[in-house]
């Protein structure tokens, strides 16, 4: 199938034409149609797979050109980066229609955002909580919203974006389209499927548990994490084939200690992005790294949810995290649109499980692969690997002395202090208060 072949029309084939795209992938043939007749929908596909243009293909497919310039179309995701990339294919679709996009976020000033808004727009990409900020301030008006787009919901859901996100829907119009796209299925997304969509459908791409036929994975078996840093120094100084690496961990903290110890050892153009980091900052790293100023980024998996980053060369597990579906959305960022990648998996025997796990979804035996003979083993051990061992707190307990030495005392030697007033007792004694005299010195 082509694109040509859906009901897309002359304008919008010019753009995708324009963009070098003909064939669209599982995911965007599948939902256009369903999209077209209107129907609430959850699209389920790993990343990579072209979600964004499953959704925005049929939407501006369907928009209808007013003079009110509010917007019709709201598409809501979780991060500054990914406003950007929306937005920007979304401006890329509409390049020969009269069709304007606004995107706003939050970590800036408002204010160029709310002349933005006020000159008008078809189409806003937003964030959860400067939509609300911008619809609280009567900047942003709702009214003439016709369909909603949630895109990584499952990241939206991570970063604790639920109950801003019931709050829009509580201000938009209730007559409208609902479409949600997510790289996995969970028990929350099915409970706002239920609680918001009407009769919603879901479709699964058919590569959701099947690894990417073009994407070289393998697995480097290591004692500690001294010693995988020792090995990320071996190939990045070693291997041309390096050009564009992302590297993930799991945490802020490793990857602190990964950034610090590549810069330690001469190890250059190398960048970092986690949540600690500023929204400038990952967005400016985000950006040299996609250019190629940068030839290694450092990031954490909600760090980079959603990142779309052309010609990534291989992507580096520096850990596996206890989801094996995590796996999928990092090594999906390698071997996008019919390239090539690698993806290395760097893990302890303590992960073999989670490897085991890994196969199982995919279905598939990662390689196994020798260390290099001149690789030194570590004995660093850093504090992220120790194994907390609580302490158990014994409450000792007094015992109670026993013995003819030891008894209660008796009624008249339990003494309470009691401040006494001396003139009332003379008064009740004698009859009269009495004072002494203090006779002058």
């Amino acid at each position: 199938m082509k694109f040509s072949d859906l009901n897309i029309n002359r304008s919008l084939l010019n753009a995708l034409d324009d963009m070098g795209l003909e064939t669209p992938t599982s995911i965007q043939a599948k939902v256009f149609s369903e999209v077209m007749s209107g129907k609430d929908l959850a699209g389920i596909a790993k990343t990579g797979t072209g979600k964004t243009l499953a959704y925005l293909l049929p939407l501006l497919r369907m928009w209808n050109f007013s003079k009110e310039k509010l917007p019709q179309i709201v598409i809501l995701v979780p991060t500054r980066e990914l406003v950007v990339q929306v937005q920007e294919v979304a401006k890329k679709l509409a390049s020969y229609i009269s069709f304007d996009t606004v995107g706003v976020y939050g970590g800036v000033n408002i204010k160029p955002q709310i002349i933005e808004l006020q000159n008008g727009c078809d189409l806003l990409v937003a964030t959860p909580g400067r939509f609300i900020d911008l619809a609280a301030a009567g900047v942003l008006k709702v009214k003439n919203i016709k369909k909603m787009v949630l895109d990584e919901f499952d990241t939206m859901l991570d970063l604790g974006f639920r109950p801003q996100l019931e709050q829009i829907f509580d201000k938009v119009p209730e007559k409208r389209q609902n479409l949600l796209f997510s790289a996995t299925v969970t028990e929350d997304i099915e409970a706002l499927l239920q609680d918001y969509f009407k009769s919603p459908l879901i479709i699964e791409d058919d590569s959701m548990s099947t690894p990417h036929q073009n994407i070289n994975q393998r697995a480097y078996i290591l004692p500690n994490f001294g010693t995988k840093i020792n090995l990320l120094e071996v190939l990045l100084s070693n291997d041309p084939e390096m050009t564009k690496n992302l590297v993930f961990v799991s945490e802020k903290s490793k990857a602190d200690v990964l950034l610090g110890e590549l810069q330690n050892r001469g190890i250059e153009s190398v960048d970092i992005i986690h949540s600690n980091k500023s929204q400038n900052y990952r967005f400016n790293a985000i950006n040299r790294f996609s250019e190629g100023e940068t030839r290694t980024l450092i990031a954490t998996d909600i760090g980079s949810r959603g990142l779309d980053i052309p010609q990534i060369s291989h992507v580096v597990n520096m850990d596996l995290t206890d989801q094996p579906e995590d796996y999928i959305h990092r090594i999906g960022r390698t071997g996008r649109a019919s390239q090539s990648g690698k993806a290395l998996s760097l893990i302890t025997e303590k992960e073999a499980g989670t490897l085991n796990q890994i196969e199982e979804l995919l279905d598939y035996k990662i390689a196994k692969v020798d260390l290099p003979k001149h690789l030194e083993i570590s004995d660093q051990i850093f504090d992220f690997e120790k194994e907390y061992v609580p302490v158990k707190y014994i409450k000792l307990k007094t015992q109670k002395p026993e013995g003819e030495a030891f008894h209660e005392k008796l009624e008249k030697n339990k003494k309470i202090n009691v401040r006494r007033n001396i003139e009332k007792e003379n008064q009740k004694k004698y009859g009269k208060a009495y004072k002494k005299e203090i006779k002058p010195s």
